[in-house]
């Protein structure tokens, strides 16, 4: 840990008053609190609105964090920045996945610390010590007060830039991971390597020499290929979804892998990880895709990872369906299959134009989605005359090569829709 004579206590008077504000005030509006900061003269209002927002976004992101009162939250800026609970648990689980059984303690270095999410999971994890470092000062001050708070003693908290640190540290870790920040000197999001901060295409020699394996995460709208080409020596790639959006992906650099696994999964929270079986570019590019000649009763489309990961023909042979065109990457079939992505049963394939659409779909509302066609789905719902909403919706594709729109349900609601589409 810290010296605590170098960082605030965050138990004194001031803090623990607007922390009982805060919990007095918690359904309160937070805006209205700092428009009316005046009338509360002993109270740090602003610390107090940090708190309460703060808490509400611990009830989807990290809730339980909830479960211990002396938690204290960063300001707005560093809890969006922050991995989920789910992603960072999970960045814990891939780490145990590469040691399995083993006789001592396990070392990672957070080197890009900010507000310490995934350096708590990974504390979590058995016998397992971590350094986090963070250059922003009173980040480390939280930190380490949360430490405290949540009964870590396994974290040494370092305040400064953590590749500088790492470099005159002279250790060697098992795993050390980096969260570059993303975004440029003006606030806009950035997504390359060399776009970030720290730019770890500069450092990449020190960070391997000094661990076994690195990670890096990085934003989901990379180009993972041009990522691996950069990095170099990288063993495997997460491409992580939470509840079928992308949220990163994850570099794993070392280790005697020939050509680098890509890992297609999304976190359900409550329930599981579902992933697709682990994929070599060569895999995909030799598979053999089956293309349908019609759409059979169900469509399928995959989920944000494996949009994102790409096995487009793997995807066919594995799950045994059809896929509707080259560039089309949905798929079909006329039994059901369990999928990671959606299932939509086919109601009627129909032409797309206005009069076609609304003469199925007469309360004039629907879903629009587009794939492999030449308008955007606004476009497509300002044509059609169809306002979003309802239970119906309308597939725009090519089968083949051909344009055509399929207006599809959820399988749940697929009796209840054909009944009165064949009144």
């Amino acid at each position: 840990m810290t010296e605590k004579d170098n960082f605030q206590d965050f138990h004194d008077l001031a803090k623990r008053e607007a922390i009982a504000f805060a919990k007095e005030h918690i359904n309160d509006d937070p805006l209205e609190l700092l428009l009316h900061k005046q009338r509360y003269p002993n109270v740090d209002v602003a610390f107090a609105v940090q708190q309460i927002e703060g808490w509400r976004t611990a009830r989807e992101k990290w809730p339980s964090l909830l479960d211990y009162d002396d938690y204290l939250y960063p300001p707005r800026l560093n809890r969006e920045q922050a991995s989920s609970e789910e992603t960072a648990n999970h960045k814990a689980d891939i780490i145990l996945s590469l040691y399995g059984e083993r006789h001592h303690p396990l070392s990672v270095a957070d080197l890009t610390g900010g507000m310490g999410i995934d350096s708590i999971a990974f504390a979590k994890m058995p016998d397992t010590e971590v350094d986090y470092a963070e250059c922003n000062v009173e980040l480390s001050r939280l930190m380490e007060h949360n430490c405290s708070a949540l009964g870590l003693n396994n974290i040494a908290v370092h305040c400064g830039d953590g590749i500088e640190w790492l470099r005159d540290s002279k250790r060697k870790y098992h795993i050390i991971f980096i969260d570059p920040a993303r975004r440029d000197t003006h606030g806009k999001k950035v997504a390359a390597f060399e776009d970030c901060t720290p730019n770890i295409l500069e450092h990449k020699a020190v960070l391997t020499e000094h661990c076994d394996f690195l990670m890096v995460k990085a934003s989901p709208m990379m180009d993972i290929d041009k990522g691996i080409a950069q990095l170099g020596n990288v063993s495997d790639v997460y491409v992580v979804a939470v509840k079928g959006e992308c949220k990163e992906l994850l570099f794993l650099c070392g280790g005697q892998r020939e050509e680098p696994l890509i890992h297609c999964q999304n976190i359900i929270p409550g329930d599981s990880i579902y992933s697709n079986d682990p994929f070599t570019r060569s895999q995909e590019a030799q598979a053999e895709a089956v293309y349908c000649t019609s759409v059979g009763r169900y469509i399928y489309e995959p989920d944000a990872s494996l949009m994102k990961g790409g096995p487009y023909k793997l995807l066919s042979d594995e799950w045994g369906m059809q896929k509707l065109a080259r560039n089309t990457h949905l798929y079909t079939s006329d039994n059901y299959h369990g999928w990671m992505g959606r299932t939509f049963c086919v109601l009627k394939e129909v032409s797309p134009n206005k009069k076609a659409i609304a003469a199925l779909i007469p309360g004039g509302k629907a879903h629009v989605i587009v794939r492999n066609y030449p308008a955007r789905a606004e476009e497509l719902q300002r044509q059609f005359g169809l306002k979003e909403g309802g239970d119906l919706f309308v597939i725009a594709t090519t089968v083949g090569t051909q344009k055509t729109s399929f207006v599809c349900c959820e399988p749940k609601n697929y009796q209840q829709f054909l009944e009165e589409m064949n009144k």
